[in-house]
């Protein structure tokens, strides 16, 4: 099959492609494509001599290609009638009635020059269509917002993103403004569905099935929660969807030199112990090192619970039941070389000795984040 999109270097254009390639490498699936795709990419600097052998081989035409910020405004009916003209031209030309997919907006019902312009690209293809018999499917996006969106240009998102991850002002003239947002995966998702028909169409437009309406404050204040979530260590809910992708969003925009930061050690000589992560409601992920042959722990917990990882190094978890007067003590070997998680059930008195010459490094997991006011913690020996 072949697929020439159109604007290929923009923003929706690059995420579309690049999937294209990783379904063309195998390393995506899709029910209609398979390996023997071949991807035609045209974009503004593009030779136009290409275009017409693309016009003339492709089987499904993704136009992407438009202008949200131009320097004069002739330009939006030149971008985005102008090219779509001459898309379809070629295609007449060569009598290549394969589906075409146009990019339009919201805007195209306001009385603008950008909303003009892309209402004139839809009746351009509605007319097309009646004509040649081809189908057309006209995408009316809201504002799409993921990686690889260009900053300062057309998305409100990706400015916040740059600027917040950059420690630069942003400016929020009506925090109450609700914008409807959809994600590019999401975006890229029902473009493919449309390759095999099935495309979400309402009437005479298509649309992504999922669309989030957030008031503007709202995201600022999202955005600012996941900057500050690296000295809290609290990750953002990501069983929202809305908060998972404007998270993946975010990281996209970190500086080159930013992408790590440093955690804070508590360090005593039996080794130390490294908090992580804390999550709202999934408890907390943290790393602890033990010296050799040091012994960490003897104590219990009546709620609080946790499941112990050895990665590297090897020792032993012994248990006592605080409920049985005699109880006897449990033994659970561990290593690095045999991954296996322990679990610590509430009411045994536990702890984990080191029994190797190096370090032995534990993950651990706790079913509540640690509250000094309710440690829910009492020393008793194994």
């Amino acid at each position: 099959m072949n697929i020439l999109v159109t604007g290929a270097k923009g923003f929706v254009g690059r995420n579309l492609v690049s999937q294209l390639h990783n379904i063309q490498a195998g390393k995506a699936k899709n029910e209609v494509l398979s390996e023997d795709l071949k991807v035609y990419e045209f974009d503004i600097d593009s030779d136009p001599a290409e275009l017409e052998i693309y016009c003339k081989n492709a089987d499904f035409v993704f136009n992407l290609a438009g202008v949200n910020r131009p320097k004069e405004q002739t330009e939006f009916m030149e971008g985005n009638f102008g090219f779509a003209s001459i898309l379809l031209t070629t295609l007449k030309k060569y009598n290549n009635t394969c589906p075409v997919m146009i990019s339009s907006s919201i805007q195209a019902t306001q009385n603008n020059p950008y909303g003009e312009s892309k209402r004139a690209g839809e009746n351009l293809m509605f007319e097309y269509s009646r004509e040649t018999g081809a189908k057309v499917l006209v995408y009316r996006f809201p504002n799409i917002f993921g990686k690889w969106c260009r900053p300062h240009y057309n998305s409100a998102v990706a400015t916040f993103c740059h600027n917040i991850a950059h420690d630069l002002p942003i400016q929020v003239n009506d925090p109450a403004v609700v914008l409807n947002l959809v994600y590019v995966d999401d975006v890229v998702k029902e473009l493919l569905a449309a390759l095999s028909g099935k495309e979400n169409r309402k009437g005479n437009y298509c649309e992504v099935s999922t669309v989030y309406p957030v008031a503007l404050g709202s995201i600022v204040e999202l955005l600012y929660s996941f900057k500050e979530s690296r000295n809290t260590l609290n990750v953002p809910h990501v069983g929202d969807a809305f908060t998972k992708k404007l998270y993946s969003t975010y990281l996209s925009y970190l500086p080159k030199d930013k992408f790590g930061y440093p955690l804070k050690m508590n360090v005593d000589p039996r080794g130390s112990f490294t908090e992580i992560i804390r999550t709202r409601d999934q408890g907390q992920f943290s790393v602890n090192v033990s010296k050799p042959h040091i012994t960490k722990g003897n104590h219990w917990h009546h709620t609080k619970n946790e499941k112990f990882m050895v990665v590297s190094g090897k020792g032993v978890i012994r248990f006592r039941n605080m409920n049985e007067e005699q109880g006897e003590v449990i033994e659970y070997y561990v290593s690095g070389d045999r991954m296996e998680v322990i679990d610590i059930p509430t009411g045994y008195t536990h702890h984990i000795e080191n029994l190797g010459d190096t370090d032995m490094v534990t993950f651990m997991w706790c079913n509540e984040c640690f509250d000094p006011q309710n440690p829910d913690t009492f020393f008793e020996k194994v």
